[in-house]
């Protein structure tokens, strides 16, 4: 590895063999949150249509996860195929839906969930048992 930056602190920005690494942050403009507020990782994410190739502010990440997209895939199996931390993919999907060019399906939310006194009386039964 060479330390390209005369860094004192040894800190190694290429691999020899990989090329030039690239941080996570560095991806996201150091931003940690997705505009959007929570994205699970089981979200499917689906494009709504092509990027322009030249858009200001999509970077070649954000490209892919388009291209990828074009049949719904969750946000893990988006950040395996990017091998990029869930993180990174969530704010990269928050600037993608914030243009428009990705839909979010978020999980379906339990309904009818049972209240604390039905828990009490199937715990009561059960110990009757």
């Amino acid at each position: 590895m060479t330390n390209l930056s005369g860094d004192p602190t040894g800190e190694q920005w290429i691999d020899d063999e990989a090329g030039r690494i690239v941080r996570p942050y560095v991806m996201t403009r150091g931003r940690t949150q997705p505009s959007r507020g929570k994205i699970d990782l089981i979200t499917l994410v689906v494009s709504t249509g092509p990027a322009a190739a030249a858009e200001p502010g999509l970077g070649p990440e954000h490209h892919v996860i388009v291209k990828i997209c074009e049949r719904p895939l969750s946000v893990a199996e988006i950040s395996a195929h990017l091998d990029l931390p869930a993180g990174t993919v969530r704010v990269l999907l928050g600037d993608l839906v914030d243009r428009g060019l990705v839909a979010l399906q978020e999980p379906v939310q339990e309904t009818g969930v049972l209240d604390l006194e039905t828990y009490k009386a199937v715990l009561n039964g059960l110990r009757t048992l």
